[in-house]
């Protein structure tokens, strides 16, 4: 089983997580356990159904293009990931009270389903270079779903800890980076 990308995978696509875990603790804007679930939830929802879409392209082609596409196509997003930090309007990140509509600093249920769609875009194009390579469907959703539950909680409680730290800065470099390493990783297996 490939449970080194599995897990890349799901830290890859969750260090935007931490980053508007980090941004909504600084304002002191609360993500209750409900909520971050909620979230998770919406993440796992997208990651199965792009898994199960790159998946079917093996049905189509050689199982070992479709390992190598899905590989390329890892590297391509993490690639975008990268170069998408120079134009990516992070209003979310910068004013997380944008989200939180009924400015009571606590993010609800209701208010949590578009921010998981939101942070989702990485598990979408993520989990069509995963499948695409046959990983599994299964573990890598549960992958996704426990680290965006890590990284929004511990990002959320720490915030005004960590606002300054690297990793927050530079969250959506580091995911385009292990994207791309998962995609690399993935060619040689």
């Amino acid at each position: 089983m490939h449970w080194v990308t599995i897990l890349l995978m799901g830290v890859a696509a969750n260090l935007d997580n931490l980053g508007i875990g980090l941004a909504y603790g600084v304002k002191q804007t609360k993500i209750p356990m409900i909520s971050n679930v909620t979230i998770a939830f919406v993440a796992m929802v997208i990651t199965y159904i792009a898994v199960i879409a790159g998946s079917e392209v093996t049905r189509y082609i050689s199982t070992h293009n479709a390992s190598l596409i899905g590989s390329f196509l890892l590297c391509g997003i993490g690639l975008w990931t990268l170069l998408s930090t120079r134009f990516k309007n992070q209003e979310s990140l910068k004013n997380p009270e944008t989200m939180d509509r009924d400015m009571n600093r606590i993010i609800s249920v209701r208010e949590s389903v578009p921010l998981g769609l939101a942070l989702s875009a990485n598990c979408l194009a993520g989990g069509i270079g995963i499948g695409a390579n046959g990983i599994s469907a299964i573990w890598t959703v549960i992958s996704i779903g426990l680290f965006s539950l890590i990284t929004i909680g511990v990002g959320n409680h720490f915030g005004s800890l960590l606002t300054n730290t690297f990793i927050s800065k530079y969250s959506t470099v580091l995911s385009g980076l292990l994207l791309i390493c998962i995609g690399i990783f993935e060619m040689f297996i």
